[in-house]
């Protein structure tokens, strides 16, 4: 595996942590522990070439379907004292889905590329 892709994994792993610790006051703490901890687990699958492709996209697939379930009633931007909290915290929630996701499609298109390169 790539160096690149190797560190950006090792970067991914330490956010999905950071992102699931935070969650610690949260009143849906245990769901937020779950999306985080999935990600977390991810990316150090990948990190030992142990991610298929197939899960990664499972993963992409459900965090941006839960980031647009997720969607707030109004997007007020992601600052407090910007709008309603309700709506604030919501797209954060939907921020954090979307990056997860895209930490994803970045693990597949990297398994992608090695595997056609191998052919």
């Amino acid at each position: 595996m790539n160096k690149l892709f190797k560190i950006i994994a090792i970067i991914f792993t330490v956010l999905f942590i950071w992102s699931a610790v935070l969650q610690g006051n949260d009143p849906d703490a245990f769901r937020w522990y779950l999306i985080y901890g999935m990600g977390a687990l991810a990316s150090i699958f990948f990190i030992i070439n142990q991610l298929k492709p197939k899960w990664g996209i499972i993963l992409a697939v459900f965090y941006f379907g839960f980031a647009i379930y997720n969607w707030p009633t109004k997007f007020e931007g992601f600052t407090i004292d910007e709008g309603d909290i309700v709506n604030i915290e919501r797209a954060r929630e939907v921020g954090g889905l979307f990056i997860s996701g895209f930490a994803m499609l970045i693990y597949c298109a990297r398994m992608w590329y090695a595997n056609k390169s191998k052919v």
